[in-house]
């Protein structure tokens, strides 16, 4: 039995370790960074200031229930961003373009939660969330069918689209759906189209559908015909091909997916925190998805515990600012270095004198797959 429980045990030791390790060398090397920068800076030279900054970052990431809410409700939108980059991972293809379809789902989540803003809110709420799902979707489908028709990169036209969605956006809120009495261009207010709040002043209905999209990715995955389909052709296209499962079709499928929830991250973040869509709207949940489907191994629950990792880094950065003047950047340089260390696990088992074999990360080589590669029919 002891022998069981140690073969069951030494996968789930193989999965974490990476991770969990490239997070402790990101810290320290973080650390330094923040001990000598602070003998160039008011602080002084203060061996000891990342013991107090890392003390305040948790404090404000999880000293009490405001801070829990905030965590969560920063967490939220990553779920959703880093599932978009993990079911792409599993298809085989990289979906760089959350970031966009980040903004096309906030903007049509904006536009009708305006438009609904007095109707009840099972009705407008219900249609803000749809619309800028399927805005996301519509906005990742139209890379997938070029993959799959033409054999254009994901790569290549998602960030084409991220470039072309903003200033698009920007365009629209500028000329067409502006609200009057305001002195910049900006949606109307959203009204009852809100997430109501479930807890404390913040903690909104977006926390627990995020939540609840981990475990449905999941089943979809695991348990379904389709998630077989998708994961088959990432797996291999011609193989897949040759077993009646069209490449043409799972993966603009795959994409459309994908782009759906990153929209829902963007009506996520649009109906439960900023409340309008203004030109200019930070899209860094696209990005910061990636990292976060990366640190997740593309897996749904690896990429709760990194979604809630990284919340927690942002909520608890505005506290350890204030109280120990170490600049909120720190976690943008973590955060790199995570993933820096992820890509180049040789470093982290070299530094921890790990014997196992390199683990691959998944997804990995999704990024790093030939480009030009053709889905034919």
């Amino acid at each position: 039995m002891v022998a069981a429980l140690r073969r069951r045990a030494t996968p789930i030791w193989r999965v974490v370790a990476l991770p969990l390790l490239a997070i402790v060398l990101a810290l320290a090397i973080a650390a330094l960074i923040i001990v000598v920068s602070s003998a160039f800076t008011g602080i002084g030279f203060f061996p000891l200031l990342p013991l107090f900054a890392y003390g305040n970052l948790f404090a404000g990431a999880f000293g009490g229930l405001t801070a829990i809410n905030n965590t969560l409700v920063a967490a939220a939108p990553l779920m959703l961003g880093g599932l978009a980059v993990g079911l792409g991972f599993k298809g085989g293809l990289f979906n760089i373009g959350v970031a966009g379809q980040f903004l096309a789902g906030a903007f049509t989540a904006a536009v009708v939660g305006a438009a609904l803003a007095d109707a009840p809110t099972a009705i407008g709420m219900t249609a803000a969330l749809g619309a800028g799902a399927l805005a996301g979707a519509a906005l990742g489908f139209i890379p997938g069918f070029l993959k799959a028709r033409t054999g254009a990169h994901e790569v290549v036209t998602t960030i084409m689209l991220n470039n072309a969605t903003a200033l698009l956006l920007a365009w629209a809120v500028g000329d067409l759906v502006r609200a009057e009495g305001f002195t910049f261009p900006r949606t109307g207010e959203i009204g009852n189209a809100g997430l109501p709040v479930l807890l404390g002043r913040n903690l909104h209905l977006g926390v627990p559908l995020a939540f609840a999209a981990i475990f449905v990715v999941r089943w979809l995955l695991e348990r379904t015909t389709l998630g077989f389909e998708i994961r088959t052709v990432g797996a291999n296209p011609n193989a897949a091909r040759y077993a009646g499962m069209p490449p043409v079709v799972i993966v603009p499928l795959t994409m459309a997916l994908s782009g759906l929830l990153g929209g829902t991250a963007g009506a996520v973040q649009m109906l439960g925190v900023i409340g309008f869509y203004a030109s200019g709207i930070s899209a860094s949940v696209g990005f910061d998805s990636i990292a976060v489907a990366l640190l997740g191994r593309s897996h749904p629950i690896g990429i709760l515990f990194a979604a809630l990792l990284f919340g927690a880094f942002r909520a608890g950065a505005p506290l350890m600012q204030i109280t120990t003047q170490v600049p909120i950047e720190i976690i943008d340089i973590i955060q790199a270095l995570i993933i820096l260390f992820l890509a180049a696990d040789l470093i982290v088992r070299r530094v921890f004198r790990l014997r196992a074999r390199a683990l691959e990360i998944e997804g990995a080589t999704t990024v790093t797959r030939t480009w030009g590669e053709q889905v034919r029919t």
